[in-house]
């Protein structure tokens, strides 16, 4: 009941700022972000806050999460690509409203930790890689939509040709050290059509793995 009850808080704060989708509120009354939080930060979960984890990276505030899940358009979606896994919080909010998630993470640690708590949460639809992002997974390409959670100076070619048509990559693009923008690149006939949509602030994707 208490887990409930502070999931229900968090949407209504989610929702003061950023009205939320049916399907994207059953989202987040349905995952419990304290299992994706370090202990010592648990205390901090349902703030609309970020807050940092190993090896120097951080889960995203759950507004950014909301806004991210939002603008991916996912209802009837089939698969959603997320490159950089981190804590596995969006994939899993992700995993509830689509029927694959495909997730990759660069760094070894944090994606075993994503992983057991995938498990114990036996959320069975989420798939993870250990590999650098920015190559994409080809295996089960393509994608109706790919999720960068980190941000780029520019979107590698091999993503866009893992995009399925119609789909909708969705990015942070920096345009500056401290200037960085919410981008959704939309593939029709082939072509890729980019929107800026918002300010944002993301750490960077970085090369390579990292054991």
């Amino acid at each position: 009941m208490i887990k409930a009850r502070q999931r229900e808080n968090l949407v209504i704060e989610i929702e003061k700022l950023f009205p939320l989708d049916t399907c994207v509120k059953k989202a987040f009354l349905s995952v419990d972000r304290e299992t994706f939080v370090p202990a010592q930060f648990k205390h901090l979960s349902y703030n609309l806050d970020a807050l940092p984890l190993s090896a120097r990276q951080w889960i995203s505030s759950p507004l950014t999460v909301a806004k991210m899940t939002q603008y991916l358009e996912l209802e009837n979606i089939d698969s959603v690509l997320e490159l950089g896994c981190g804590s596995g919080y969006q994939a899993a909010i992700l995993s509830q409203i689509c029927r694959r998630v495909f997730t990759i993470e660069r760094i070894d640690e944090l994606l075993k930790e994503a992983k057991d708590t995938f498990s114990k949460l036996e959320m069975y639809n989420i798939f993870t890689h250990f590999d650098d992002g920015q190559r994409g997974w080809k295996q089960y390409a393509p994608y109706d939509r790919i999720l960068f959670s980190a941000t780029a100076k520019e979107i590698p070619k091999v993503l866009f040709e893992q995009l399925s048509e119609g789909g909708i990559l969705l990015a942070p693009i920096e345009k500056s050290p401290n200037n960085h923008i919410l981008t959704r690149y939309d593939k029709k006939n082939g072509r890729i059509r980019s929107t800026e949509i918002e300010p944002c602030l993301f750490v960077p994707i970085l090369d390579g793995t990292q054991k």
